[in-house]
C-alpha cells in the first residue's frame, strides 16, 4: 500500500466538497445504478482505498464487500492492489480506478478511452462519480489520523486528594 494520502490544500478540500454537493443526484444514481452492481462498486472502492491507504474506509468497505458476496481473500487482495481473483470483465475498471487514484483524479486520455470502449460513457461517468466519493472519504479519514497523530488525546489532569 502507498503512503496515506490527504488533501494537498484546503482549496482542494473545498473543490471536492463542492463537487460532491453539486453532483449529489448523480452520486445517488450511481449508487443505485444497475450496471454497476454493488459488488463491482465495492471492488472499485477498495481499489482506490488500496492506493490512498485509509484504514477507516478499508474496514468499512471490506464489511460491505463481504455482505455483497466478495470473499475475504479477494477483499484482502484488492486492498493489496491485486485484482487477480476479480471477475475479468471488471479488471479494466479496477485498473482504471487504481490509476485514477494514483494520478490524483487525472487519468490519462488512453485510460479514459479504454473505459469508454469497454463500458461506455455513462458507466465511465458513474465510475468517476464513485471514485470521487471514495477519494473524499479516504482523504478525510487520513486527515483524521494525522490530527490524532499530532494531537493525541491527553488525560485530563486531576488534582489529587490530600
Amino acid at each position: 500500500m502507498a503512503n496515506k494520502r490527504t488533501f494537498r490544500s484546503f482549496s482542494q478540500f473545498w473543490q471536492e466538497l463542492f463537487f460532491m454537493l453539486k453532483n449529489r443526484k448523480q452520486i445517488r444514481a450511481a449508487m443505485r445504478n444497475s450496471h454497476i452492481l454493488p459488488a463491482f462498486r465495492e471492488r472499485l472502492m477498495l481499489a482506490v482505498t488500496s492506493v490512498n491507504d485509509c484504514r477507516y474506509c478499508s474496514y468499512y468497505h471490506i464489511q460491505l464487500a463481504l455482505q455483497e458476496g466478495i470473499s475475504s481473500e479477494e477483499a484482502s487482495k484488492l486492498l493489496q492492489g491485486s485484482f487477480e481473483s476479480c471477475p475479468s470483465e471488471e479488471a479494466p475498471a479496477l485498473l482504471y480506478a487504481q490509476h485514477w487514484a494514483e494520478s490524483d483524479g487525472n487519468p490519462s486520455s488512453e485510460a479514459v478511452q479504454r473505459i469508454i470502449d469497454n463500458y461506455g460513457e455513462q458507466t465511465l461517468h458513474d465510475i468517476d462519480i464513485l471514485l470521487h466519493m471514495i477519494r473524499m472519504g479516504n482523504y478525510m479519514g487520513n486527515a483524521v489520523d494525522i490530527i490524532h497523530e499530532k494531537m493525541p488525546l491527553r488525560k485530563k489532569h486531576r488534582p489529587q486528594a490530600p
